[in-house]
C-alpha cells in the first residue's frame, strides 16, 4: 500500500516549469535580450522614418530606403553620435528617443534578471560570503548584444556626408546598459535585495529624497514650459502657418517637436534655477536678462520670452528651486521618518545635493549644435546650472528635512510612565501590610539564630553526626 501513495518529495510539473523558467541559458538569453533592447527602439525609429517619407509627398520622390536611413540616423543621434547636415554639425540629442531607449533597456533587463534568477548560489550561500558572478556576467553579455546592434547600425547608416561618430554610440550604449541595464538585471534576479539588505538606513533615505526632488523639479519645469507655450500659442501657430506645410509635413513637425520636449523641459528647469540657457552664440535667456537674436522657424521657440527688460516678478523665480527641494525632502521623510535632527538634516541636504548633480548632468546632455553659424551654441549653461542646482536643492532639502523632523517629533507621543508595584513599594519602604495574615513584609525566622546576628557565621549550625552508630548499623546489616 505504501508503494501506491504518491511521492511528495518529487517536485510537481508546475514546480519544474517554474524552476526551468528561472534557469534559462544565461549566455544566449543575455545576448539576445541586449540585441532586442537595441533593436526594439531602432525598429520604431525606422517605421517613423518610412512614415515620414510617405507623408512628405505620398512617396513620389525617393525610396523607402531613404526613410529607413533617416530613422537610423535619428536613433544614432539619440545615442550621441551627431550627424552632419549640409556640412553643418548637428550634435544635440533628441532626449525623447533617448528616454525611450532607456525605458526599454530597463524593462528588458528586468525580465532578463527574472529569467536567470535560478543561476548561481542561493540567498543563503550568498549571505555566507560565496561569490556570485551571475549579474556581472549577464550585464556584460547584455551590453555586448546592445553594442553589436548599435555598431552594425552605425556602419550601415554612415555616409561621407553624414559621418556619425560610431565611437560615441558605442560608449553611450555601454553607459546605458551599465547605468540602467545592470541594476535592472540585479533587481529582477533578486540579487539587489540581498546586496542592499545591509545598507545603512541613511543611504536609503538620501536616495529616496533625491528621487522625490528630481521628480518634483522635472514636473515643475514641465509645467512652466507648458504655461509659457500656451501663453504664446498664437506665435507657435503663426510660425507653423508661415512654413506653408501640408498635412503630412505638419504631422512630421509635431512628431519632431514631441521628441525634443524633454530637452525643452531641461531648458525650462535651467531657466528657473537662474543661469538660464542660450539659443545661439552671444544670446542668453534667464530671469534677469533676455537677449535673443534671429531664430529658426520652429514652433517650440514660441515659449521663449521677448528680448528686453524682464518683469520684476521673474527675479523671484529663483526661490522656486529651494521650495521644491524642501517639499521633496519632506515627502521622502514621510516614508523614512527620523526623530534625530542631524539625521533629518543629512537626509534632506544629501538628497537635494545629489538631485542637483543629476540635473546638472541632464543640462549637459540637453544642449548641442543644431545648425551652422550662431546655432552651434544652443543649450543650458551646464556649469552654472550644476552649481546653482546643488546649492539651491541642498539648502532647500536641508530646510525640508529639519521641518519634517520637527513635525514628526511634535507628533511623537511620549511613552506612558511605568506604574510601580504597590507590594514592592511597601517592601522597599519597610512598611507593614494591613492584613495580619500577610507576612510578606516580615523577616523570616532562621533556625539556630540569624546569620545577621553572627557576622562570623557562614552557614547554619548542623547537628553533630554519630559515626559510631552508623558503623554498628552497617555491621548488623
Amino acid at each position: 500500500m505504501t508503494a501506491l501513495m504518491p511521492d511528495r518529495t518529487r517536485p510537481s510539473a508546475e514546480e519544474l516549469r517554474r524552476d526551468l523558467r528561472h534557469r534559462r541559458p544565461l549566455v544566449l538569453l543575455a545576448v539576445a535580450a541586449g540585441a532586442t533592447a537595441a533593436a526594439g527602439t531602432l525598429l520604431v525609429c525606422l517605421a517613423l522614418g518610412v512614415a515620414g517619407w510617405f507623408l512628405t509627398d505620398a512617396g513620389a520622390h525617393g525610396t523607402p530606403r531613404d526613410g529607413l536611413w533617416v530613422g537610423a540616423l535619428a536613433w544614432l543621434m539619440a545615442h550621441g553620435s551627431g550627424v552632419h547636415v549640409a556640412g553643418a554639425l548637428v550634435s544635440v540629442m533628441p532626449l525623447g528617443i533617448t528616454l525611450a531607449c532607456a525605458w526599454v533597456t530597463w524593462r528588458i533587463g528586468h525580465r532578463l534578471g527574472d529569467s536567470i534568477s535560478g543561476h548561481g548560489p542561493d540567498a543563503q550561500r550568498i549571505a555566507d560570503g560565496e561569490r556570485d558572478w551571475t549579474v556581472p556576467a549577464a550585464a556584460l553579455l547584455y551590453a555586448a548584444g546592445y553594442v553589436a546592434v548599435a555598431a552594425a547600425t552605425g556602419a550601415l547608416a554612415s555616409t561621407a556626408e553624414t559621418s556619425p561618430d560610431t565611437s560615441r554610440v558605442v560608449i553611450w550604449s555601454f553607459l546605458l546598459c551599465g547605468v540602467l541595464g545592470a541594476p535592472a538585471i540585479a533587481i529582477g534576479s533578486g540579487r539587489a535585495a540581498i546586496w542592499t539588505a545591509t545598507l545603512p538606513a541613511s543611504v536609503v533615505a538620501v536616495a529616496a529624497a533625491c528621487r522625490q526632488v528630481v521628480r518634483l523639479w522635472l514636473s515643475v519645469a514641465l509645467l512652466a514650459f507648458v504655461v509659457a507655450l500656451v501663453t504664446d500659442l498664437d506665435t507657435a501657430l503663426n510660425v507653423t502657418s508661415q512654413l506653408h506645410t501640408d498635412t503630412g509635413a505638419t504631422v512630421q513637425l509635431v512628431v519632431v517637436s514631441l521628441l525634443v520636449v524633454p530637452n525643452a523641459v531641461v531648458f525650462s528647469g535651467s531657466y528657473l534655477l537662474g543661469p538660464g540657457f542660450t539659443v545661439g552664440t552671444h544670446t542668453i535667456v534667464s530671469p534677469s536678462v533676455v537677449t535673443i537674436g534671429a531664430l529658426p522657424m520652429f514652433p517650440l521657440l514660441a515659449a521663449l520670452p521677448d528680448t528686453g527688460p524682464t518683469p520684476a516678478w521673474t527675479s523671484a523665480l529663483i526661490g522656486v528651486p529651494p521650495l521644491v527641494a524642501a517639499l521633496g525632502a519632506m515627502r521622502a521623510q514621510r516614508h523614512h521618518p527620523t526623530y534625530r535632527w542631524e539625521e533629518g538634516a543629512l537626509h534632506g541636504c544629501g538628497g537635494g545635493m545629489l538631485a542637483g548633480l543629476l540635473f546638472g548632468i541632464l543640462a549637459l546632455l540637453a544642449g548641442g549644435a543644431v545648425g551652422p553659424g550662431r546655432m552651434t551654441d544652443v543649450g543650458p549653461l551646464a556649469g552654472a546650472v550644476l552649481v546653482h542646482a546643488v546649492t539651491a536643492f541642498g539648502v532647500g532639502g536641508l530646510l525640508g528635512g529639519l521641518v519634517a523632523t520637527f513635525w514628526q517629533r511634535r507628533r511623537l507621543e511620549p511613552l506612558p510612565e511605568p506604574q510601580p508595584d504597590p507590594a514592592l513599594v511597601a517592601v522597599v519602604a519597610g512598611g507593614a501590610s494591613s492584613d495580619p495574615s500577610d507576612r510578606s513584609g516580615e523577616r523570616p525566622d532562621l533556625p539556630n539564630g540569624s546569620l545577621d546576628d553572627d557576622p562570623d557565621a557562614t552557614q547554619a549550625t548542623l547537628a553533630p553526626v554519630d559515626d559510631t552508630a552508623e558503623a554498628d548499623q552497617a555491621e548488623d546489616a
